[in-house]
């Protein structure tokens, strides 16, 4: 250790540092890379083709990709989505992928199915909590959980899954047209809604039968365990589910590699505002350890997903103009 007078440390002499050139060093950004410029009236295609090609941009040029290559052959595009998805007012968005035959499958968690019910019947959802907790009245507005509840003994004395339940009980609701539910039933693709039990406000009514539930729930998570079966190939996407989902995807993936079903070589991605544990282990890196890609793309739902989703449609709809019929 060399010292001054005083014990102060000697400054380090920079003369021998070794130099090379840049022309030797390999760079991560190139202006091949760099963003483009816009004008007034740009197409969202323009617009889109303008964002700069690294990090979280490029990440979601590859999933727009991956899902387009997905469909293309006739693999699985499956959406997990937690409640803010709906509450976010993005419900539009998530049916007109349906209804293009983009999404295959969808499994969301019991508020999210709540708040679907609320949106179809009543046209309003997403009360303040601080207030209803202060008041006594969270959670309890009666017709949304009775009709949720009675769907449940539907589903339970039918031997049919939650999602299928309600999204057959919502087909005349007021707006069915903005309901996923109603419409995944109408367009007959799986929807399946997995109960975490204490979770959401119609567990604490008089009328919840937690029996009825379980069952419809675990009939729901076999099912999605056989569109789990089916990934390989395929991509599966979580919107906004931190703990639930991922954990119900990371189970549907051990039933279905135990059963001798060989998934593999899918892309999983997590799009939420920040990043969490379960959401990152599940689909994300899941996918990776499975000869897979995995993206986190952090950004807030109602800006991200409509992004996503218009990118979605302008790569299949590209695709089908230079697609000879």
């Amino acid at each position: 250790m060399k010292l001054l007078r005083g014990g102060a440390m000697k400054p380090i002499s920079l003369n021998g540092v070794r130099r090379i050139s840049i022309r030797e060093r390999k760079s991560k950004v190139s202006v091949s890379q760099l963003s483009r410029q816009l004008h007034p009236g740009a197409s969202f295609s323009e617009f889109f083709d303008s964002l700069p090609n690294v990090l979280a941009a490029s990440w979601l040029r590859e999933l727009v990709d991956a899902v387009w290559r997905a469909r293309s052959g006739g693999r699985h595009f499956v959406v997990m989505y937690g409640a803010h998805v709906v509450k976010c007012g993005l419900s539009p968005m998530i049916i007109q992928l349906m209804r293009e035959g983009i999404v295959t499958a969808l499994a969301t968690n019991g508020a999210g199915a709540y708040h679907d019910v609320e949106l179809a019947m009543f046209e309003a959802t997403s009360e303040d909590v601080s207030s209803g907790i202060k008041s006594g009245t969270f959670g309890m507005a009666r017709e949304p959980v009775s009709f949720i509840n009675s769907a449940a003994r539907f589903a339970a004395k039918r031997g049919i899954g939650l999602g299928e339940a309600i999204g057959s009980k919502l087909k005349k609701a007021k707006r069915a047209d903005l309901s996923i539910l109603a419409q995944a039933y109408a367009h007959g693709i799986p929807l399946t809604v997995h109960v975490a039990i204490g979770t959401d406000v119609n567990h604490i009514h008089p009328d919840f039968d937690a029996s009825s539930f379980g069952k419809a729930t675990y009939t729901d998570f076999r099912i999605f365990c056989r569109v789990v079966s089916e990934l390989s190939y395929g991509v599966v996407l979580n919107i906004g589910s931190a703990v639930i989902l991922p954990l119900i995807f990371e189970k549907a993936l051990a039933v279905a590699r135990n059963l001798g079903y060989d998934v593999k070589c899918f892309v999983g991605a997590t799009f939420d505002f920040m990043r969490h544990y379960r959401a990152t282990k599940n689909p994300v890196e899941r996918a990776q350890e499975l000869g897979g890609k995995g993206y986190y793309i952090i950004g807030h739902h109602e800006i991200l997903v409509p992004m996503f989703a218009q990118a979605l449609l302008e790569r299949f709809a590209e695709s089908n103009k230079t697609t000879p019929h």
